[in-house]
């Protein structure tokens, strides 16, 4: 037998030495390791600018059909045009980590519509409506991001669908992907009468300079941005990766003030203040020298990694505000005041008054549920009680503008049979889902269907509670870790998993509490705390939140909001 020799050992190191530091990795920053891609989703990006699969869906894809999407295309590209494969029926939440992507999706498409912010006017609602009717089986949910998205999309479809957008200013360019996505903007910008600034010229400019741009369609992820000048802070700026809310500067008069770096999922991380000014002409490029930090420092190696969060913990603020100041912008900028608390609720539910004398009313469906039905009855109602448009908010309602004051009964009575109204209950208010195992292949539970059979139970259930409670208790309602509908800053936050009850496996949630976001009655934003073992099934939590709710109002102290309550008190009563 021949024997390989053993290997000639070297002198052994001395006891205590210090091992030798491995070199460290690269994060795939462009500006630091190169633009060679660091994995398989960087080289598809590296491959084809994603923006360039339009062209194949009009012209290939649409014509061909389903089976002749690309795979590189079908899994990536499209998603830079708003189009993800939705989940097929019948899948059971215990089955989502366990089957390919492949083996989960169907041969339709979720299709998300950007709004950005602005103004819908009868015509826009009606090519809305209709497209969920001709193409989406009735489906279109208002998201938290203010988009609307349909389900039941085929990709024949897609170029019609496109073209009717186009035709009333809507489009699709980067509603998702490793993209700027569709931006937050206040629902009654240029309109309220208690407004620090307009942010709509502002929109429009970053729209017009920078959405398509195929400079800014390889990024390390997405990118989300947020901008607002109204003092409610209706946008919520903290979890986004940009955010400009209005202040007024002591000598330069109103423009925004800078937060970076916010977003969930399932490391959360609440956004930092710059403490910078930003004056309205500055904001484009202020934004444009972000996004591109983003671009060329991010970190591209780890997709869970490659969010601005990420970055801004290693850097700090200091040091991202000197790179975007000498880097990118070549100017450095005016330090700035932070924005007042806000002294009245972000969503615009009810009637308020404008500043022209007319008023504008803040509608809730139910988590966001709408349908072409809906929207173009809205288009109906809007003309025949003479009001302008609606905008969408960032907690899944809609705000009807320029409403004459002669005829508003004529409106509230006209939003109810449309399954909206200005009144809703506490938990109608304050409840928002995100879209749950109906069509998303990352979700684990249903959401849309249990938040809306919760409200319903709660309304009874609470209906001798809800008049003593001062403020919305928000229930945010989430089919699995990813947080699109923010579990971590809601009051109560539910995050969908398959749990265990006595040795049987069911639908159920693991509890966040007393999370929040700054508004009416909180200072500052603040993540929700876990009670250790608090899960709560599906069935049961209406039963859950009615008890809890009781439990804060007969031990709040007096003003005490809930969120407050709940981080003091005692894990028993949580439970």
């Amino acid at each position: 037998m021949t024997r390989t020799p053993a290997p000639t050992k070297g002198p052994a190191p001395a006891l205590g030495a210090p091992r030798a530091a491995r070199p460290a990795r690269p994060h795939g920053q462009w500006k630091v390791d190169g633009t060679t891609p660091l994995n398989a989703n960087e080289e598809f990006k590296a491959v084809d600018n994603a923006l360039n699969v339009r062209e194949r869906i009009e012209n290939i894809y649409s014509k061909q059909g389903f089976d002749s999407i690309e795979d590189t295309d079908l899994h990536g590209r499209f998603r830079w045009w708003g189009l993800y494969t939705q989940r097929k029926p019948g899948i059971d939440g215990g089955r989502t980590a366990q089957l390919e992507p492949h083996e989960l999706e169907d041969s339709y498409f979720m299709l998300r519509v950007r709004t950005d912010g602005q103004a819908l006017p009868p015509a826009a609602l009606r090519v809305l409506g209709d497209i969920s009717t001709d193409f989406g089986r009735g489906s279109a949910d208002i998201t938290d991001r203010q988009n609307i998205q349909y389900h039941w999309i085929e990709i024949e479809n897609v170029p019609e669908i496109w073209r009717r957008l186009e035709s009333v200013g809507l489009e699709t360019t980067t509603a998702c992907g490793d993209s700027p996505r569709g931006f937050l903007g206040s629902p009654v910008a240029g309109i309220a009468a208690d407004e620090i600034i307009d942010p709509t010229p502002v929109i429009l400019e970053i729209k017009k300079r920078y959405i398509g741009d195929p400079d800014l369609a390889n990024l390390p992820r997405k990118f989300k941005t947020a901008i607002t000048g109204h003092p409610s802070l209706d946008v919520v700026h903290e979890i986004n990766d940009i955010s400009l809310v209005g202040v007024v500067h002591p000598e330069l008069g109103p423009g925004y003030d800078l937060w970076v770096g916010g977003a969930l999922s399932t490391v959360p991380r609440l956004g930092e203040r710059l403490g910078v000014f930003v004056t309205e002409e500055q904001a484009a490029d202020v934004w444009h020298g972000i996004i591109r930090i983003f671009r060329d420092y991010g970190y591209r190696r780890l997709r869970n990694k490659a969010r601005l969060k990420f970055l801004l913990a290693d850097w700090g603020t200091e040091k991202l505000r000197a790179v975007l100041e000498t880097e990118y912008l070549g100017y450095a900028l005016a330090d700035g005041p932070a924005p007042q608390a806000p002294t009245r609720p972000g969503d615009h539910v009810g009637v308020h008054e404008q500043k022209d004398g007319n008023l504008y009313v803040g509608a809730a469906p139910v988590v966001g549920r709408v349908g072409g039905n809906t929207l173009s009855g809205l288009a109906d109602l809007i003309e025949k009680v003479g009001a302008e448009s609606a905008r969408l908010t960032a907690h899944q309602k809609v705000v009807v503008l320029g409403v004459p004051p002669q005829n508003l009964d004529e409106l509230l009575a006209g939003l109810e049979p449309l399954g909206l109204t200005a009144r809703p209950s506490l938990f109608r208010r304050s409840t928002i889902a995100c879209t749950g195992i109906e069509f998303c292949k990352l979700a684990i539970v249903d959401t849309k269907d249990t938040a809306a059979r919760v409200i319903t139970e709660l309304e009874e259930k609470l209906a001798d509670v809800s008049a003593k409670i001062e403020r919305p208790i928000e229930l945010n309602v989430n089919g699995c870790p990813n947080s699109c509908a923010r579990i971590q800053t809601a009051d109560i936050g539910l995050k969908g998993q398959i749990i265990t009850v006595d040795g049987e496996q069911m639908p159920g949630f693991q509890v966040h509490l007393g999370g929040g976001l700054v508004r009416e009655g909180r200072d500052e934003a603040g993540l929700g705390r876990t009670v250790r073992g608090l899960k709560v099934p599906a069935h049961e939590v209406s039963d859950y939140v009615d008890r809890i709710v009781r439990r804060y109002e007969q031990q709040r102290t007096p003003g005490e909001t809930f969120a407050k309550w709940a981080h003091r008190a005692d894990e028993d009563h949580l439970s």
